[in-house]
């Protein structure tokens, strides 16, 4: 069977790739069987009662380990797109899976690596993943160790991976958002695994520190959602725990709130006033981050190409006023390249343009003094 490209995937499909003998299939759930306790989790999760994790940020990962000829992957998910990896190799996407145990079938009899990874973004829906599932006279092992380097992504649409996978900026006749966004293929992904670190990627599309793309959404802004696990759940908060200490964190919040000219109805007269509104939540958003990671947490604003240019210019400002005030540990990463196309879905990156990304902003991690 022939794989189909990724943004002409049909919902409530599931695609899989045929070599060496693989085959994934859709079985009926088996949630007593899973081990939600063997893996190890990539971003922000809630624990449910029923031993499943909640989850609705994009990138959301989850490893394991087994024995076995195969592995069978517990979800309940009507909403987002998945892709599984086997020893490091893409082997089937899950198109809005349900709720379902997917399995991969024919593999050597050995121990494997296997890895699930939420592709899509959706802040108004929760996903659930309930483990891995040995197949008979398999094995489900210790899960893999936590990497000791550690990066969370702030961001935006940029950050998310909106649209990276498509090959025209008009998406509305080859998938649409969903079927060509792949959060793995982002920029922040591509860099933590080029360094071999966990990260996080806390990105919400269209929204901005204190004002959202054309002013949509008054009244709320990405600060809104920040400290949530799932997203769409007014009031609630995610528990950090003790092994997430970042040693760097990477923010891209702006473009959405510079992008597009004010509207006559929103609450800041001039572009000056929306500059200073930005400027000082954005002061406060990085005290938020100072307070809870610590004075050795390196943090990075950045500016991106295709911005105002008031964007870059206070965004640098802020950076040289902390510095100013005593903490060096905050710097300035604007980005732009020539190469970059912006072929993805209504102008954004392609997954092209966020390899160049991935390798400017690795040049600029790596000449960091970052304690890892």
């Amino acid at each position: 069977m022939e794989t189909p490209e990724p943004r002409a995937l049909s919902r409530r499909t599931l695609v899989t790739a045929t070599a060496a003998g693989l085959v994934a299939g859709v079985a009926a759930p088996s949630w007593a069987s899973a081990a939600p306790a063997r893996f190890h989790t990539v971003g922000r999760v809630k624990a449910a009662a029923d031993g499943f994790v909640r989850y609705s940020w994009p990138g959301i990962c989850f490893e394991g380990r087994f024995r076995g000829t195969g592995v069978g992957v517990v979800l309940d998910d009507s909403d987002n797109d998945y892709d599984v990896q086997i020893d490091g190799t893409a082997t089937a996407t899950l198109v809005t899976p349900g709720r379902t145990t997917a399995w991969i079938r024919g593999l050597a009899d050995t121990e494997h690596r296997v890895r699930l990874v939420k592709r899509t973004e959706s802040p108004w829906a929760e996903g659930r993943f309930g483990g891995f599932v040995a197949v008979s006279g398999g094995a489900i092992l210790a899960r893999p160790p936590a990497r000791r380097r550690q990066i969370e992504f702030i961001g935006d649409s940029y950050t998310v991976g909106y649209g990276n996978l498509s090959d025209t900026r008009d998406c509305s006749s080859n998938g649409g958002v969903n079927r060509n966004t792949d959060a793995d293929l982002s920029f922040g992904a591509l860099t933590a695994r080029k360094l071999g670190a966990d990260h996080q990627i806390n990105a919400y599309s269209g929204r901005g520190m204190v004002r959202n793309y054309n002013g949509g959404g008054p009244g709320t802004d990405f600060r809104t959602y920040y400290d949530r696990a799932l997203l769409s759940v007014e009031g609630d908060v995610w528990r950090k725990p003790a092994s997430w200490r970042p040693q760097v964190v990477v923010i891209g919040l702006g473009l959405n709130d510079f992008s597009t000219p004010l509207n006559p109805d929103e609450r800041w007269a001039t572009q000056a006033e929306l500059v200073t509104a930005y400027e000082s939540a954005y002061h406060g958003f990085l005290d938020k981050l100072r307070a809870r990671y610590g004075p050795r947490t390196f943090l990075v604003v950045s500016a991106a190409s295709l911005s105002a240019t008031v964007f870059a210019e206070t965004v640098e400002r802020i950076a040289r006023t902390r510095n100013t005030r005593g903490d060096d540990r905050v710097g300035y990463w604007y980005y732009d390249d020539p190469g970059l196309d912006h072929l993805g879905c209504d102008w954004h990156p392609s997954a092209h343009d966020h390899r160049i990304i991935s390798g400017l902003l690795e040049d600029h991690l790596t000449a960091l003094p970052l304690c890892w």
